[in-house]
């Protein structure tokens, strides 16, 4: 018979283990000596012992989940209720407890974890579909998109709900994406109508330009183009595709236009420069008349000038307002000197002037008699009125004098 502090085994070969109950059978050894027996069993005890001290380094470590932690203490539990170890096994029960009231601890704090993690989920779903909502309105389509793709990824990686409180918010957050796309889809669809019709428009201004391009009536052309760019900055934006290459006909027939304009202009350029330099001869030899001594000569010899000047032909638009009034300035010179000659020869105007001049003298010499009376009488007021007078009178007739002057009278 062999034994230690934790069991036994007689002579039959049976094997018991020592519990606070008293002895338990734990088997039989008839294959070799008692102390192998025990030593067989001991093995066993350090076997759970093993098992137990991994279980608990699990739970402690790992992410283990309550109900695979709950299975291996059960498993344990039943292999040391069935006595099948020579050790301390109310040490290993007691292990077994401590280890089942972390577990439940930890299924507790895990539970309100979870709780945590799925109202913060809720309120982190609640505002991406209220996003959603917010940008299925929205008319930035690029901008917006993307916002929405980028949404769909946050959902994906937020954890579920329930399933009720889950599938409500992901019917609103799918309904809002495919609000957005069937907007975007209608305003491009009608964007494409709208560029279909630009580029039909812009084929009809091409056209019209193409048709345009070998015009030589030069100003009533270029008006029609001006036109045409307006026509076509008011038509919009055909498809890509097709607005280069209508941009392209269009602008090349105004090229071809402008062009042979601007070769005509820069012939027509160098014939005006040509007259201008003609008609300022002509204006130094007009200039040369003045001052006028002799009219008749002098008109005669404008006339010759103003016959060559006409047969000359444009000059340039910028330089025409000079050289035109310096022929104006002799001709106005003409002019004024014809207008002399006129009133100092004409007789009829002679004696007008003669008889206007001696009507105001009488009324002079009237009103000057009358003031020099008011005032000998003493009546002061009414001689500074009639002096007044007097001199408006002799204003008049001071230009009356020299007017007769001018007739040589």
């Amino acid at each position: 018979m062999s034994s230690d502090p934790w069991g036994r085994v007689d002579e039959t070969g049976t094997v018991y283990v020592r519990t606070a109950d008293g002895e338990q059978v734990v088997g039989s050894w008839q294959a070799g000596t008692p102390e192998e027996a025990l030593a067989y069993f001991e093995r066993k005890y350090e076997g759970l012992v093993v098992e137990i001290g991994l279980l608990e380094r699990r739970v402690r470590t790992t992410d283990l989940s309550s109900k695979d932690a709950t299975t291996a203490i059960d498993h344990l539990r039943k292999q040391i209720d069935e006595h099948h170890a020579v050790g301390d096994l109310a040490a290993l029960r007691v292990r077994l407890d401590k280890l089942v009231a972390t577990v439940d601890s930890r299924r507790e704090e895990r539970k309100v974890q979870k709780a945590k993690q799925t109202d913060e989920a809720r309120l982190a779903k609640d505002k991406l579909v209220a996003e959603a909502e917010e940008l299925a309105q929205s008319d930035q389509w690029r901008s917006a998109g993307e916002r929405l793709r980028a949404l769909v990824d946050t959902w994906k990686a937020l954890p579920r709900l329930d399933r009720k409180s889950d599938d409500e918010l992901w019917h609103r957050f799918s309904h809002a994406r495919s609000a957005f796309s069937k907007r975007r889809k209608a305003h491009f669809a009608s964007l494409d109508a709208q560029r279909e019709d630009a580029r039909k428009a812009k084929e009809k201004l091409v056209a019209e330009a193409e048709s345009l391009s070998k015009s030589t009536d030069w100003g009533t052309t270029a008006a029609r183009y001006r036109e045409l760019m307006a026509d076509w900055k008011a038509v919009g934006r055909a498809q890509r595709e097709s607005e280069d290459d209508l941009w392209n006909r269009f602008r090349g027939a105004q090229d071809v236009f402008f062009a042979a304009r601007s070769e005509v202009f820069a012939e027509r350029d160098a014939e005006q420069d040509e007259n201008l330099k003609l008609k300022e001869e002509l204006a130094d030899e007009a200039e040369k008349l003045l001052p006028i001594t002799d009219l008749k000569a002098a008109r005669a010899a404008f006339r010759s000038l103003n016959e060559r000047w006409e047969a000359i032909g444009h000059v340039p638009r910028d330089a025409r307002p000079k050289v035109e009034g310096r022929m104006h300035t002799v001709e106005r010179a003409l002019q004024e000197t014809e207008e002399n000659e006129w009133r100092r020869t004409n007789p009829e105007a002679r004696a007008r002037a003669a008889g206007l001049t001696g009507q105001l003298q009488s009324a002079v010499d009237k009103l000057r008699g009358q003031v020099d009376a008011a005032r000998a009488s003493g009546n002061n007021a009414k001689a500074d009125k009639l002096a007044r007078e007097l001199e408006g009178r002799q204003a008049l007739l001071d230009q009356a004098l020299k007017g007769l002057e001018e007739f040589g009278g």
